[in-house]
């Protein structure tokens, strides 16, 4: 009887530790509307969501699968498109669509306003449990935070869209791999989550993430920017460094993958969550925000 009080102390006590520091993470989330979590405490977190150690072993090792970019020649990704369905507290995989992300949205770069299709993100990764705890982990930190609204998309906040993208920006000695070639922008969304999963051969001064005023140009080079438009300064360096952004208030640059040898192949992998309420009529991409599930890889999760 003693062992098993003991258990049920140290569950009650594990739970109260994570459950203060998600707190005290929501918390600073909503007074700055950013926050940037470092690996060791994501990786509790993602454990109290359900992520095995055999899982996120495999989630840092995912990117070496990853395909050629459709327009970035020093980029490999894939893409899939999530619904977080919080009134019925589940995550579902939507069905296939084109990517466009507009120069009105707040992307400036040469494949703004253009159709893009992605690599589907496969199975080995959408039923990860590490995969899933991150999914699960942003709908905790936005559910019933009060944002500025974009127009065009639904009024209800019972259900999201989150498009996720995983990434491998690479830099050889023969070109120079941008994680945001397009310079300070928005990624047109409400809420974004980056999250490290590997680096190789990347030195010190590489991508690091600056986070913007909106009186930032829309556009501006990493290095050009005007220093009092700057409010937050981060670098993911470590497994599971994770920022999220309020991406309908704030703008966000990212510098250049710098490699530590450079006669070697540098590589960042992370994974992003663009997530926002569904596309209304009136949005003008509405055609390509479908809330039916994905007829080739459908899955669902309790959130």
């Amino acid at each position: 009887i003693n062992y098993f009080l003991v258990i049920l102390l140290f569950i009650k006590y594990m739970f109260k530790e994570i459950a203060d520091l998600l707190a005290t993470i929501r918390s600073e989330y909503e007074k700055n509307r950013f926050v940037f979590i470092e690996g060791t405490k994501m990786k509790e977190i993602l454990r109290f969501f359900g992520a095995s150690e055999a899982d996120l072993f495999l989630i840092e090792q995912s990117g070496n699968s990853l395909s050629d970019d459709p327009t970035l020649p020093f980029r490999k990704s894939s893409n899939g498109r999530f619904l977080i369905d919080l009134a019925n507290n589940k995550a579902s995989r939507l069905k296939f669509q084109s990517f466009i992300l507009s120069e009105e949205e707040g992307f400036k770069r040469e494949d703004a306003d253009k159709y893009r299709n992605f690599r589907g993100i496969q199975d080995t990764v959408q039923n990860n449990t590490a995969f899933q705890a991150l999914i699960k982990f942003q709908a905790y930190m936005f559910n019933g935070m009060k944002i500025k609204n974009l127009p065009n998309l639904e009024e209800s906040n019972e259900k999201w869209v989150s498009t996720v993208f995983q990434l491998r920006t690479i830099t050889t000695p023969e070109f120079i791999g941008e994680p945001a070639k397009e310079g300070v922008h928005h990624d047109g969304v409400e809420h974004i989550m980056t999250t490290l999963l590997y680096t190789k051969n990347i030195s010190s001064d590489s991508a690091v993430s600056q986070v913007h005023s909106t009186n930032q140009e829309t556009g501006a080079r990493w290095d050009m920017v005007t220093p009092e438009f700057v409010i937050g300064r981060s670098q993911h360096k470590n497994f599971l460094d994770t920022l999220l952004i309020v991406d309908s208030e704030l703008k966000h640059s990212v510098s250049p993958v710098n490699a530590f040898n450079p006669e070697k192949e540098a590589f960042r992998d992370i994974v992003l969550f663009c997530t926002r309420r569904p596309k209304s009529e009136s949005h003008k991409s509405y055609g390509l925000d479908s809330l039916e599930p994905h007829d080739e890889l459908p899955t669902t999760f309790l959130l």
